[in-house]
């Protein structure tokens, strides 16, 4: 059976129903991940959580380490990992409190790091599909069974945040034919894959970007409202999800780093070897 992790963002700061939990404070290479991992079983898998913005959404999406976040699953065994994020819809048809599984991601973030390889290691990894089609499928029929809207691809736009779009902006990103907009799935999608563990979004709607007519009535607590709706649901999927996923026997990223290292292997340092071991150390034989 699989580990799985949880990253949860804005409104999921923990799981219910999580048995024998014990909070694990993970040392990273990267530094401090956003706080300490909650490990336990849930319907009999055991599975990993993390708050990305941290307990009380203390860290801005900029803040966020994503680096260590990730470094942080790898180490503690986590195979597949569920991202679940509030988005903006850029499209009349993705209406508030339902949800998108995004199958491709636009990278427009300038003040993150996004590689676990840097400081004398090159290594260029496949991205051309980011998200792992096996656990997109669990999420899937997970939404469809409980009577949520559910729409199966599209793009999501990550900006950098913590700002909102201008008008100019949201309508911009209409007219590439872009699909929901968020700030944090992009980063953690790349570094999920440096670190061949497979990775899919769970991206709840909130709100029309501000581009809708539709937008100058929307108030704070009308998308705090949709946000608290969106995430009772989201705690439904993922638990109908995770023991799909923990079946599965194989996933495609686990081989994701096999021909992409552009460096001379006995030119990597024996420091960022042990530093990166988890990640590249059965490459190193």
């Amino acid at each position: 059976m699989r580990k799985i992790g949880i990253i949860g963002g804005s409104g999921l700061y923990d799981i219910e129903g999580i048995e024998n939990v014990k909070e694990i404070k993970v040392q990273t290479p990267f530094g401090d991940p956003s706080d300490a991992y909650h490990c336990g079983e849930l319907q009999g898998v055991e599975v990993v959580f993390l708050p990305r913005h941290d307990r009380g959404h203390k860290i801005s999406p900029s803040e966020i380490n994503y680096r260590a976040n990730i470094f942080g699953m790898k180490k503690l065994g986590v195979s597949a990992i569920f991202s679940v994020s509030a988005c903006g819809s850029l499209k009349e048809e993705l209406k508030p409190m339902d949800f998108v599984l995004p199958d491709q991601f636009i990278d427009r973030t300038t003040k993150r790091e996004s590689t676990f390889f840097s400081g004398g290691i090159v290594v260029h990894t496949g991205f051309a599909d980011p998200v792992c089609s096996k656990l997109v499928d669990i999420l899937e029929k997970s939404v469809q069974s409980i009577g949520v809207n559910v729409h199966r691809g599209g793009t999501y736009f990550n900006m950098e945040g913590p700002q909102f779009s201008t008008r100019a902006e949201s309508n911009l990103y209409r007219s590439w034919g872009l699909d929901i907009i968020g700030m944090t799935n992009a980063t953690e999608a790349k570094l999920a894959r440096e670190a061949e563990i497979a990775y899919a979004t769970l991206a709840a709607v909130t709100d029309y970007d501000c581009w809708h007519e539709s937008h100058e009535s929307v108030s704070i607590d009308m998308i705090i409202e949709y946000l608290t709706k969106n995430v009772d649901n989201a705690k439904k999927i993922l638990k109908k999800s995770i023991g799909e996923a923990a079946k599965v026997e194989h996933f495609e990223a686990e081989n994701a780093l096999q021909f992409a290292f552009a460096t001379d292997k006995t030119k990597i340092s024996e420091k960022l070897k042990k530093d990166l071991d988890i990640i590249i150390g059965k490459y190193m034989k």
